[in-house]
């Protein structure tokens, strides 16, 4: 028995070392370690600087992501995975806060961040997830109505807070006016409110796997269900204040490398959606691709019904200038994206051929990144 005691005290110890590395962190560079970000003379330590902050912060989400998992398997589905996907988003939406608010103007950021989210999950994360679902079992099945409930949203999020502002008059830039800003920022968050609502309350059977009822009864994790929301929030504490010491690196290097600007959101997306890319290329190679299905999409929805309206309350309530209009070429990738999408999630089970076609989506968004 104290023996037993002794191992399972030890797997706490691991599974808890990224919230101490975080809050270490976190404590070194807001006392002796503020003058790192503020001097970057030597291009070694800049790089030195950047692996660091970034390895922890993956580090912390990852810890994120064990915490909301656990409260997910008290939970159970769909709340599960809607509670890992909000955590995730919830860190890339603090990230693009904190940045707004304290960096130089940079109007462009959030929209080029909620574009690579997009272009890395529905692209990535879903063409990755279907190659590997069908290389290990051929076919996979999924839950038909939740995949079209999930992009019918999704699409049309998009195309308001992407597209549209491209195609506006009433300002000389991809910006929006005032009134458009609040009447979408509005509408975004009723139609996420209401897809919520729809997700956990009157269709759930819509987002469930059929046979996810049975695998969950009996598996339980072995802390409280108060104990992992504490720590779920304490792993996201790093994550959020090492965000600015990290954006100064990045402009940074962004400045001396002369690279696009696009490139720091792409960062801010990696780092945000790399546990949650994890967990849904796992959930394929098991053949539970509605899980995988669920945590893409939702991670998807999710990065544009919190992130855009926050976004355009912090720009009316500061002045901070946005701009959400993508240009041309990025618009035309992202609306065949969309129309892809549906194409895939249709109702026939996914094969090897619709996650290539995901793949090169993403290869020609890469392409056009740094030669647009």
């Amino acid at each position: 028995m104290a023996k037993e005691s002794k191992k399972n005290l030890g797997r706490d110890i691991l599974a808890e070392l990224p919230v101490g590395v975080g809050v270490a962190t976190t404590a070194l560079f807001f006392t002796v370690g503020a003058r790192w970000t503020s001097d970057f003379s030597h291009l070694a330590l800049t790089a030195g600087l950047f692996v660091w902050l970034f390895a922890v912060m993956v580090w912390c989400a990852f810890g994120v992501v064990h915490h909301a998992e656990a409260v997910a398997e008290h939970l159970g589905e769909p709340y599960g995975t809607l509670i890992l996907t909000v955590s995730v988003v919830s860190i890339e939406v603090a990230i693009m806060a904190t940045v707004m608010l304290s960096g130089g103007p940079n109007p462009t950021l959030p929209r080029d961040t909620v574009f690579a989210v997009l272009m890395i999950v529905l692209n990535g994360m879903i063409g990755l997830s279907v190659i590997v679902g069908a290389v290990r079992h051929k076919v996979q099945q999924y839950n038909l109505q939740g995949a079209v409930a999930f992009l019918a949203v999704i699409s049309c999020l998009a195309v308001i807070s992407l597209v549209l502002p491209t195609f506006t008059t009433s300002t000389g830039d991809q910006s929006l006016t005032p009134l458009q800003a609040i009447v979408f920022a509005l509408l975004i968050a009723l139609l996420y409110g209401g897809f919520l609502m729809i997700q956990t309350m009157r269709h759930r059977t819509f987002f469930i796997d059929a046979g996810a009822a049975a695998e969950q009864v009996g598996h339980r994790p072995r802390h409280s269900l108060a104990f992992h929301a504490v720590l779920l929030v304490v792993s996201l504490l790093p994550v959020v204040l090492l965000s600015k010491p990290l954006a100064k690196v990045i402009d940074y290097g962004i400045e001396q490398l002369h690279a696009p600007t696009a490139l720091g959101g792409i960062v801010i997306a990696i780092l945000v959606l790399s546990p949650e890319g994890l967990t849904a290329y796992q959930a394929a190679r098991r053949n539970k691709l509605q899980r995988a299905v669920n945590l893409s999409l939702g991670s998807a929805l999710s990065t544009i019904g919190l992130t855009i309206p926050t976004m355009l309350a912090i720009s009316l309530y500061t002045g901070v200038p946005l701009e959400l209009g993508l240009p041309p070429a990025e618009a035309m990738l992202l609306v065949l994206t969309l129309f892809i999408a549906n194409m895939t999630f249709s109702g026939a089970p996914t094969n090897i051929l619709l996650g290539g076609v995901h793949l090169v989506l993403f290869a020609t968004f890469i392409l056009l990144v740094f030669n647009p």
